[in-house]
Parts: C-alpha cells; sequence; structure tokens
C-alpha cells in the first residue's frame, strides 16, 4: 500500500511537471521583460497625461505619476530621466495618436478646402473622445518644458505648410504674410479655451468640438478663399459619423490597481494558458522558484478579482485550480494585445 501510495505521488508530480513545462512552453515565455516595460512606460505616460489634465503639467511631479500609474519610483526612472522627459513622451505620444487620425483624413481628399476639412474633423472627434489627450497636446504643452516647446514649434511648422497649399488653388487669392500663423493661432486659442472652461452647470446643455467644425472652417477658410466660400462652409452640415469609444474603455489596464511587474504578468498569461492549473505549475510557469511568492501573486490577483481558485484548496486535501475571472479575461486579452511584436 506504501508503494502504492509513493507511486501515485510520483506520478503526480511528474504530471504536474509536464503541466508546468507545457505552459512554460507556451506564449508565457515569450512575454520578456521588455514588453512588460512597454506596458509600465504606457501607463506612466497615460498617468501623466490623466494628472497634466487634472493638476496642470507645471504642478505635476513625479510622485503624482508613480502614484496615478501604479507602477513603481524605480520603474519610472528606469525609463525615464525625469519628469520633463516623461512629459515629453506623453505629448509625442498625443501628437502620434492625433497624426494617426488627421494624416489619413488629409491625405484622402484632393481639394485644398476638403483636406482641411477632414483633417479637422478628425481632430474635432478625437478632442470629444480623448479631451485629457487633447489637453495634454494643446493646453499643458505651453508649461511643459523647453523640449515640449520646441516639439509643438515643429507641429506648428507642419501645419503652417499644409495651409499655405491653399495659396496654389483654384479661385484663392494671395493672403497677406503671416496668415497660416495666425489662423492657427485664433484655432487653438478657440480649441484651449473650451478644454480649459469649467464644467457646465446642471441643464445648461453641452457644446460638442465637432459642433465647432463649420465655425472653424469659416475662419480658416476665409483670408484663402473669401467671404463666399468662407459663409458656405460655415453653413455645410457635418457628415454624420459612427462614435468610438473612449481610450479608457478599450485599455481595462488604464483602471487596473495594481503594479503591474514582469512576473505578474507572467502569472495572469500561464492561467489564461491554463485554466485549472496549480500553484506549482504556474510557480515553474512563471519561473517563480519560491512557492511563498507564488502564493501571494496569486493571493493579489485573486483579491483584486482577476482569478479564482476553483480547486479544493489545502483545505480539503487538493490542490488550488486557478482560472481567470470575466475581468481577468479582459485584462489578459489587453496584455497580450499590447505584448504582440
Amino acid at each position: 500500500m506504501v508503494v502504492a501510495s509513493r507511486e501515485r505521488g510520483a506520478g503526480a508530480r511528474k504530471r504536474a511537471r509536464s503541466g508546468a513545462a507545457e505552459i512554460s512552453g507556451r506564449e508565457t515565455s515569450g512575454v520578456g521583460r521588455e514588453k512588460v516595460s512597454e506596458i509600465q512606460r504606457a501607463r506612466i505616460l497615460a498617468a501623466m497625461t490623466e494628472v497634466a489634465a487634472e493638476r496642470g503639467a507645471a504642478n505635476v511631479t513625479v510622485a503624482h505619476v508613480v502614484g496615478r500609474s501604479g507602477v513603481s519610483r524605480r520603474t519610472f526612472y528606469e525609463l525615464f530621466e525625469d519628469r520633463e522627459t516623461c512629459f515629453l513622451a506623453a505629448f509625442e505620444d498625443a501628437a502620434a495618436q492625433i497624426a494617426g487620425r488627421v494624416v489619413p483624413a488629409w491625405d484622402s481628399q484632393k481639394r485644398w478646402r476638403d483636406r482641411v476639412r477632414g483633417a479637422l474633423t478628425e481632430l474635432l472627434e478625437f478632442l470629444d473622445e480623448e479631451p485629457e489627450v487633447g489637453r495634454l497636446f494643446i493646453v499643458e504643452t505651453l508649461a511643459g518644458g523647453p523640449l515640449a516647446l520646441k516639439r509643438r514649434a515643429r507641429v506648428i511648422e507642419t501645419v503652417k505648410r499644409a495651409l499655405d497649399e491653399g495659396h496654389g488653388e483654384r479661385g484663392s487669392r494671395e493672403p497677406p504674410p503671416l496668415t497660416a500663423e495666425g489662423v492657427i493661432g485664433a484655432v487653438s486659442s478657440v480649441l484651449h479655451a473650451r478644454l480649459t472652461e469649467a464644467e457646465p452647470t446642471p441643464g445648461a446643455g453641452t457644446t460638442s468640438f465637432v459642433e465647432l467644425l463649420g465655425p472653424l472652417m469659416g475662419m480658416i477658410v476665409l483670408p484663402y478663399e473669401g467671404v463666399a466660400a468662407a459663409t458656405r462652409e460655415i453653413g455645410r452640415p457635418a457628415a454624420p459619423r459612427p462614435k468610438r469609444p473612449r481610450g479608457q474603455e478599450k485599455d481595462p489596464l488604464r483602471e487596473l490597481d495594481m503594479r503591474l511587474t514582469y512576473r505578474t504578468v507572467r502569472v495572469l498569461l500561464a492561467v489564461a494558458q491554463t485554466p485549472g492549473a496549480s500553484n506549482r505549475q504556474l510557480a515553474d510557469a512563471a519561473d517563480v522558484a519560491d512557492q511563498g511568492q507564488i502564493s501571494k501573486l496569486l493571493s493579489r490577483l485573486q483579491t483584486l478579482g482577476l482569478i479564482q481558485n476553483t480547486g479544493g484548496g489545502p483545505v480539503r486535501g487538493e490542490p488550488n485550480a486557478w482560472r481567470l475571472t470575466s475581468k481577468g479575461e479582459r485584462v489578459g486579452n489587453a496584455i497580450q494585445t499590447q505584448t504582440q511584436p
């Protein structure tokens, strides 16, 4: 009987090692520290964007960003030299998001006025969807430091060249010097005011940025094509377009109240890829040699509502069997998406 019991125990250990090897051979082994650093970097940039919108860029500290992002101060300084370089990275990220919407809209049209309208429509829709990103890009950059101001100046120069393309349009006229710079300043001033105004009083209604399309188009077109063209643009209705979800709704990692470490990611993905795995299997898969540490990691993920134990557990003399919750599935999918090459 003792021999049989030992054989059964040896068989169970062999199956456990086999299961752990199977997990390790899957995609968890492909989630390296660099990929986790990318996610941590994204969380820091999102935190910088949020805190800058709330406090103003000049009042943001590293402590604010670290506290909001859920990463350690050490991780912050591994990724960024200081607060200013972090802000600049957030500005670059905002610029890339906006360019990803505006540039294709500009390129898809042939006539200058239609190009301007398409690009402006995308910008205004983006501000409706992501006002915090828009505020950082348009408002907080002015207090973001010298590097951010230089980058902002390069963006303005690009827009100026695009607007000056209107000189060659048929029926257009040569505008006075500094027209493009003046138009950009006027449009920026309107958007700046809307992004910084206080919350509207209840019952007063709200105005979306897209509703500014006609008036802003009239402002842009007037010095290039005259009053008649500007009037037509003011009265031209905006084309109906599908509503996009806001970024916060698309990325569950933004609301995750935990530090996203290399081992945490590997453990979570191991649970996702082998439902019902035990503590030992997950420890082997995530390269966590200390059984006490894997227990703490699993307990933390369980407290956050990301995993659940469907096994008997020590009380019943059975191994734990961990599975993702619906929330854990959303987070796991987001991690998988963000760590894909």
